[in-house]
């Protein structure tokens, strides 16, 4: 059994953190063979999510392989507020983001953190 890979960068809670996690995301996908279009995409919503709507100064984001090979994604944060879908309309320029994210992953995700800590935002997309 090939051992597990996971990384991580912790980045601060900033608009500028979009770019860096692509970067990140870039970097270790391509080292890991993996095609980066729909993950750094994904990633780029959930870390915008946060910059947006969650607290604390920092963000989390992580990277693994799936026993199958997929891509785990998730990022974590200090808010304790749970994100939810909206439905935007055809003229809205924002608001579509967990959908975008529901529609590259094989599945997302949310879990509390304990003591209400914050939260982890997950994705699972295809290798």
């Amino acid at each position: 059994m090939a051992e597990a890979t996971q990384v991580e960068i912790v980045v601060k809670r900033c608009p500028e953190a979009v770019a860096e996690v692509r970067r990140f995301v870039r970097l270790t996908l391509g080292d890991w063979g993996m095609d980066d279009y729909a993950a750094c995409l994904v990633a780029s919503e959930l870390v915008t999510n946060t910059v947006r709507y969650a607290a604390g100064d920092e963000v989390t984001v992580r990277l693994a392989r799936t026993d199958d090979g997929a891509l785990w994604l998730e990022v974590e944060d200090a808010a304790v507020t749970m994100p939810h879908a909206q439905e935007a309309e055809p003229v809205d320029e924002s608001g579509r983001g967990l959908f975008v994210v529901e529609q590259l992953s094989r599945c997302w995700g949310v879990r509390p953190l304990a003591e209400n800590a914050g939260k982890v935002v997950f994705a699972v997309l295809e290798s």
